[in-house]
């Protein structure tokens, strides 16, 4: 039950619950006039006896009472039968002669006992909706937390890719760019030995040259 449920499920809760054991010691007189409204809007109950649907309504109303009261049951459960008995009370009180006024809404002295139980199917809603409400935010958030996980999860396998692969590029290029100086260098002291080498000759030519034109 949802904090905000308790007020309302609270009050309805107790006046269901004691209406319901209420009508369990009705008189026969009393059981009678109520069989005879619902069975005027409703002839399902036409058959029944006037004792057993006396019965049948203090229980049902005893069975939404106890729903409202404890918090184990879901609010939107126990809404919707909360609104439903009220749709029930608010067709007795708009189809029952002499409940309304001439526009058919608004109630007569005597009907002024059933109108007030509209209220009910306004509570009713209240519950059930909040609590529908309620449940598609949350599987909304928990789709939107999924989305982002699963985003989250191929946003990091792609910068790990692309890290490994930034890597690999790097270390390709550091070992290209070691084995160009390693070859950049073998040349350049090659060509230096045969500089070298070359120099030598030319010295020796160069001398012997020399001492050939000296014995002369």
């Amino acid at each position: 039950m949802h904090p905000t449920h308790m007020p309302i499920r609270l009050v309805t809760g107790a006046y269901m619950l004691n209406s319901g054991i209420s009508k369990l010691k009705s008189t026969p007189e009393e059981e009678e006039q109520m069989h005879g409204w619902a069975s005027s809007v409703y002839p399902f109950f036409k058959d029944m006896k006037a004792g057993d649907f006396s019965k049948l309504l203090a229980y049902g109303e005893i069975g939404l009472g106890a729903a409202l009261l404890l918090p184990t049951v879901p609010s939107a459960v126990a809404g919707a039968g909360l609104a439903a008995f009220g749709a029930g009370l608010t067709g007795l009180y708009l189809k029952t002669p002499g409940m309304t006024q001439e526009d058919g809404i608004r109630p007569t002295a005597e009907g002024t006992s059933l109108a007030k139980d509209t209220w009910l199917v306004g509570a009713g809603l209240t519950l059930a909706m909040q609590s529908f409400l309620s449940g598609t935010k949350h599987a909304a958030e928990a789709v939107a937390d999924g989305v982002t996980g699963a985003a989250g999860a191929v946003a990091g396998g792609v910068t790990g890719a692309a890290s490994s692969v930034a890597h690999g590029v790097t270390g390709a290029v550091g070992k290209g760019a070691t084995k160009s100086r390693s070859g950049i260098a073998g040349l350049y002291d090659s060509a230096k030995e045969s500089v070298h080498d070359g120099r030598e000759d030319l010295a020796d030519a160069l001398a012997d040259l020399a001492d050939a034109m000296l014995k002369r």
